[in-house]
């Protein structure tokens, strides 16, 4: 078992890792829309979640994997009217490879975030 760490991406706000890798799978903490710095992204859902999406690739760059060996993500959303904003910006991500999903409707996230992303992904 091995632990990530990018300064690529936030850090973790608590005792976590940003992932894990076991054998050759790497699965990792959910990411919502903090710069690396750690401040939070502003703005529309659209905005978060393309914040979330950079948070997410330069922790899988780290592991050795990428958006295109993710085999299942989980979505997890303040607001379940959000749902066409945020499938539009997945979309742009995950356009020809489309892993397995999930998406819940949370009460809330942290920071408040409108939106956060964890995945699991095969590392190369």
């Amino acid at each position: 078992m091995r632990s990530i760490s990018t300064s690529k991406a936030p850090a973790a706000i608590g005792p976590y890792s940003q992932g894990i890798i076991v054998n050759n799978l790497f699965y990792s903490s959910g990411q919502i829309p903090l710069s690396a710095e750690g401040s939070m992204v502003e703005g529309s859902v659209e905005d978060q979640t393309h914040q979330v999406f950079k948070n997410l690739t330069a922790v899988l760059e780290e592991a050795g994997a990428s958006l295109d060996t993710v085999v299942k993500a989980t979505v997890f959303i303040k607001d379940m009217n959000d749902f066409g904003a945020i499938n539009e910006v997945y979309g742009q991500y995950f356009d020809t490879h489309k892993p397995a999903r999930s998406c819940v409707e949370v009460a809330r996230l942290p920071k408040d975030a409108l939106v956060e992303i964890e995945v699991i992904a095969l590392v190369k």
